[in-house]
This record gives C-alpha cells, sequence and structure tokens, in this order.
C-alpha cells in the first residue's frame, strides 16, 4: 500500500536533530576560547579542594541522614543489672548526688570502687546503709584495675558501668535493658550532655561536641551494630559478653608500654571482635562533668586522642576494623586521618589561593563559620543562643584537629589519666565549686561564664 505520509513523518526527526548541529555549530564558532581558556586556568587549580571537600560533605551528609533515620529500639526486655563505679578521688559532694540518681532507678547492685585513700566519700556511703551499695577501698592502678575489681564482684546479668561524675536522667536504667533482647548485642551506649553547661564557656563548647557525637554521628554507627567506642561515662554491657575478654581489659599493652586510660575503646573492640554487636540507645540520657577551664578542656582532648590512635590502630593492626560495617569503617579512617587532610587543606588554601586582603580574609572566615555553622543545626537547634559562641567552636575544632591530635599522635604512647591527680579530689576544672559561675578551677585560672 502506497502511503504518501511515511516521508514526511520519518523525516521530522532528522530535521530536528540537523537544526541541533547548526545551533550546535553556531554557538562554538561564537566562543572565544581565550576567554574559556582563561576561566579554566583559574578554576583549575581549586579542583584538588573541591573533589575534597565534596567526598568530606558527601561522608557527613551520609552519615548524618543515616543518624537521624535510626530510631531507639523499644521492647519490653528486662534483666537484672549490676552497677559497677570506678571512684578516684572524686569529689564527695558529685559522688553522692550522682549516686542518688542511680539510687532512684533501683538497680539490683551498685559496686562503687574507692581508692584506699577516699575515706570520706566511703563513710558517707557507709552511713547511708542501703543494702544494695557496696563501697569497697581498693588500691588503684588505673581506672582499668578498678573495673575489673568491681566487675568481678558484681553478681547480676547486666554490667552498667558509670563515671563516679555521671547523673542518669529518668527511665536511663529502663531503656538501657531493651536493647538487650537481642541476643548478639554485647553492649549499649548512652546520649550524654554536660552537666551544668551554662557555668563555663568551655562546658558549652563541651556540650556542642558531644551533642554533634550523639545527634549525627553516634545513631548511624549504632543502627548498623557497630559503635566504635561505647563512652564509658555510662557505658552498658552483657556480663557474659565482658568477663571473658576481661583480663585483655585490665592488661592491654601498646608498644611495650601498660596502657592506663582508654578502657572504654578498648572494652567496646574486644566486644565487638568476640561477635557481638555494639549499640546506642538514644532515649538512655546521661549528664557528665567536664572541665571548666581551658587548660583542663586541652588535656581531656590530649588525653581522648591519644586513646584514640591507640585504640583505632589496635583495631587496624589486628584486623578487627576490616570485620565492621562500612559506616563505622569510613568514621574511624576519618578520625585517624583529620590531621592530615585539614591540614593539607588548610596549607593548600592559606599558601597558594587565599587572598591576603582585608575582603580576601573575612570571605575565608566567613566560609569557615558557614561550614562550621551548618554542621553544628543539630546542637544550634536545640541550644539556638550558642550561634553567639560559634567562632569559638570553630577555633576549639581546629585546635583538636591540628596542634592536639598531632601532639597526641607524637606522643600517643604516653600513659596518663592527665585531669586526675593523687594529690587532688577531683578532676581539673571538675569539682563541686566549679559549678558555680565564675569560679576559678584549682589552676588559678578564671572560669569564664
Amino acid at each position: 500500500m502506497h502511503l504518501p505520509y511515511a516521508v514526511s513523518t520519518a523525516s521530522a526527526p532528522e530535521a530536528g536533530l540537523d537544526a541541533l548541529r547548526t545551533s550546535w555549530s553556531a554557538w562554538t564558532a561564537s566562543l572565544d576560547w581565550t576567554d574559556v581558556s582563561a576561566f579554566w586556568a583559574e578554576v583549575s587549580p581549586y579542583f584538588p579542594v573541591a573533589v575534597a571537600g565534596t567526598i568530606v560533605w558527601g561522608l557527613w551528609l551520609y552519615r548524618f541522614i543515616l543518624s537521624h533515620r535510626a530510631k531507639p529500639i523499644v521492647t519490653d526486655h528486662r534483666a537484672t543489672t549490676s552497677v559497677v563505679v570506678p571512684s578516684f578521688h572524686e569529689d564527695p559532694d558529685i559522688l553522692m548526688s550522682a549516686l542518688e540518681s542511680w539510687r532512684a532507678q533501683r538497680p539490683d547492685e551498685i559496686i562503687i570502687v574507692l581508692d584506699v585513700e577516699d575515706l570520706d566519700a566511703y563513710a558517707r556511703i557507709e552511713a547511708l546503709q542501703d543494702p544494695t551499695i557496696t563501697p569497697i577501698l581498693f588500691h588503684h592502678v588505673g581506672k582499668r584495675s578498678a573495673l575489673g575489681a568491681g566487675i568481678r564482684l558484681a553478681k547480676h546479668d547486666i554490667l552498667v558501668l558509670t563515671d563516679s561524675d555521671t547523673w542518669w536522667q529518668p527511665d536511663l536504667l529502663r531503656n538501657v535493658q531493651m536493647p538487650f533482647i537481642d541476643p548478639l548485642v554485647g553492649a549499649v551506649g548512652t546520649h550524654q550532655t554536660v552537666y551544668k553547661r551554662e557555668t563555663s564557656v568551655w562546658r558549652r563548647i563541651a556540650d556542642w561536641l558531644v551533642n554533634l557525637r550523639y545527634l549525627d554521628y553516634v545513631p548511624a554507627m549504632g543502627a548498623a551494630g557497630a559503635v566504635p567506642c561505647i563512652s564509658g561515662r555510662t557505658a552498658v554491657y552483657r556480663r557474659s559478653a565482658v568477663l571473658p575478654v576481661l583480663e585483655h581489659l585490665e592488661n592491654e599493652y601498646f608498644l611495650g608500654k601498660r596502657c592506663i586510660s582508654g578502657d572504654d575503646g578498648r572494652l567496646t573492640w574486644l566486644v565487638l571482635a568476640s561477635g557481638y554487636k555494639t549499640v546506642h540507645q538514644s532515649t538512655a540520657r546521661a549528664l557528665s562533668m567536664f572541665p571548666a577551664s581551658f587548660r583542663a578542656f586541652v588535656k581531656q582532648r590530649v588525653r581522648w586522642s591519644r586513646n584514640s590512635y591507640r585504640c583505632y590502630l589496635t583495631a587496624i593492626g589486628t584486623g578487627w576494623l576490616w570485620r565492621v560495617p562500612f559506616i563505622t569503617k569510613v568514621t574511624v579512617l576519618q578520625i585517624l586521618l583529620t590531621p592530615v587532610t585539614m591540614g593539607l587543606t588548610m596549607f593548600y588554601l592559606i599558601f597558594n589561593r587565599l587572598d591576603f586582603t582585608v575582603l580576601g580574609v573575612s570571605a575565608a572566615l566567613c566560609w569557615l563559620l558557614l561550614g562550621r555553622g551548618i554542621r553544628g543545626i543539630s546542637h544550634l537547634r536545640r541550644h539556638p543562643r550558642d550561634i553567639l559562641i560559634l567562632p569559638v567552636l570553630a577555633f576549639a575544632v581546629i585546635l583538636v584537629a591540628l596542634p592536639i591530635k598531632l601532639y597526641a599522635f607524637a606522643t600517643m604512647n604516653k600513659q596518663g589519666w592527665l585531669t586526675r591527680h593523687a594529690d587532688q579530689i577531683g578532676g581539673d576544672g571538675q569539682d563541686a565549686v566549679s559549678l558555680e559561675t565564675g569560679t576559678a578551677d584549682k589552676s588559678g585560672q578564671e572560669v569564664v561564664a
């Protein structure tokens, strides 16, 4: 059959393609290739930073979304509980106040491992005449030794390891039991914030940093069943998962030296390596003392950074890191490599790209604060007034990521607690007096409100 319209139908797409080719040719002919080359020469030096920034921000967004999609674990599971509290020269007022928050939630037993010199605290605890509380005097050889002594005395299914300067919020004990309905769960972490954060600018900075950890980072790894460090301020373990590895917690050596601090990261990885999951329970909330002074803030960050390097390098060396989910792997590697990535980026921008004019420096600072503000959005939604200390936060992040972490890496095998001393009651900037706004800490430095 003759179809006179077939030719015109077939030629329509060809006509359209011809029109596009003509338009493209006309556009390319009109280009001034000198301008294009100049534009490329101007833009191409920024490509390394652009690629690095895309990767870093992409990973942050990925973790942020996963964390905010994670839900608390809700079950009817209940178990018997033993609270174990290592206490080395804690301010007795702080310890007794925290103890009341633990007692209120009715654990089956509370074991407080005091140093042999903490006689005042021992007498005050004994005076309570509470049969569920067992204070013991023990010669502390680091926190791990006290934990070991308390854990061996514990009788019940769930171990709740709690710092002596940490207060539980209502229902913490009930909520941390829920995830243990899964027999593969070996440890449960809690959401911790800073006690009386308004008493010092450095407590507010610490609160900002820990809020981001527990809002934007940890829930994603908890949902995957592999939180790499269940913070020891309040860490909850299945007793049957801890007892087989307890000796490895107490007697850890790194490059020939016995490890003193870093017990929480070590125990977390021992449990992970045993095949258990470590999860996060956002509804279990605790408040903990943090340093009020800049000096003590820096000391604490040095100790934590040393602990992280030893813990995560051990996890890499033993192969443990390669067996955990991707989100945990990449987070640990980012923690380890932060001084390298941030240092190279800042060096490149400052010495190769930054325009040292008032406008150029101002633009760079605004960009820095904008980026830090975006990353702090979860905290700022809860504490909008903290936008006023955003420059201090940006300074603190750079301080921790570069000089502190570099120093900690170089001295990672230097063992010690740094913020607690045999001749001092309470930690540096962490005693009851430091909770009074505007008072001085033990080093004589003024606490900024």
